[in-house]
């Protein structure tokens, strides 16, 4: 089975039935990285292409495995050493990648929406792998992957984003899939880091972490984004630490139990604690396990999922 589509570009342009496709298609995949030679056939022959506009290293690197243990042929571009730095514009570098007649392109752009122009003029299948403050839908996959392997189901579960919610395109994403499945989903951070119309993310917004984490199913951290940020949003670090970051006495006011994420990169001792990031309930290196897996998933369902994958 196939995804019904060609590329990946956002949460909201994904169906109910597909994401759960997706999930299953993931959780079938996983078995792959337990073998002792990590390696299928089904992507043979075909040639993936990750192109970053901006640093990363878990979603960069996850793509990479997932293309290599699907035997595709993977080819990492990174900009700084590309003609971008001699003023190429990107439908320029989409245009002379599509030359080379790859299957798939994943891009992470600091612009919204720069996935969507390769998308509408490359034959390649394009996965959006993070524009700007505006999406990451393969974020949000590994995450209701990784809530779905621990309790069994997504459909009821309250979840409890906390952090800079205006900047973060994890979060906009998350938020889509979790309410897609049938999730209940609160937002909480400082006011200067809320959206200006919190009621468009269709979750309850709240300024008080305490009550946000209170009875959730899961609470999910967020890096302050000081790259996207002004000068003037937060008075200071510290200060946004003791009111809004998860420290162990907060997890203890929490449902006995509670699990722990964090999309990453971490800032330890600012958003969370050490002792809850590296605690009994935290999932954030299952995250990135099943990012592998999630990846793996999206690539053989957007290039046709047929192939034999023994």
């Amino acid at each position: 089975m196939a995804l019904k589509r060609k590329d990946l570009l956002t949460i909201r342009e994904l169906e109910s039935d597909e994401i759960h496709l997706i999930l299953d298609t993931a959780d079938s995949m996983k078995e792959i990285a337990s073998r002792d030679i990590k390696k299928v056939p089904a992507l043979r022959g075909k040639t993936l292409i990750n192109l970053f506009y901006e640093p990363s290293t878990r979603t960069r690197t996850s793509f990479e495995i997932a293309g290599k243990w699907l035997s595709a042929d993977v080819i990492n571009i990174s900009t700084t050493v590309s003609s971008v730095t001699k003023g190429e514009s990107l439908l320029d570098t989409g245009k002379t990648l599509q030359a080379m007649r790859p299957d798939v392109v994943v891009i992470r752009h600091p612009v919204p929406g720069a996935p969507k122009i390769l998308a509408d003029r490359l034959q390649a299948s394009i996965i959006n792998a993070g524009d700007g403050a505006h999406e990451h839908p393969t974020q949000a996959l590994l995450d209701l992957l990784t809530i779905r392997e621990r309790l069994g189901r997504l459909k009821g579960l309250t979840v409890a984003i906390v952090g800079d919610i205006s900047h973060s395109r994890v979060a906009r994403s998350g938020i889509q899939a979790m309410r897609k499945v049938g999730m209940d989903v609160r937002v909480a951070g400082p006011p200067t880091l809320l959206p200006r119309h919190p009621e468009e993310l269709g979750a309850q917004v709240t300024t008080d972490v305490e009550a946000a984490i209170a009875d959730a199913d899961v609470i999910m951290m967020l890096r302050i984004q000081r790259e996207r940020q002004g000068p003037t949003l937060l008075p200071s670090l510290r200060e946004y630490s003791r009111l809004f970051g998860l420290t162990v006495e907060r997890v203890k006011k929490a449902r006995e139990g509670v699990l722990i994420m964090h999309p990453g990169p971490l800032n330890r001792g600012v958003e969370i604690a050490p002792e809850v990031a590296d605690g009994p309930y935290s999932l954030i290196l299952d995250q990135v396990t099943n990012g592998v897996a999630i990846r793996m998933a999206l690539l053989y369902l957007l290039t046709g999922g047929h192939a034999a994958t023994n």
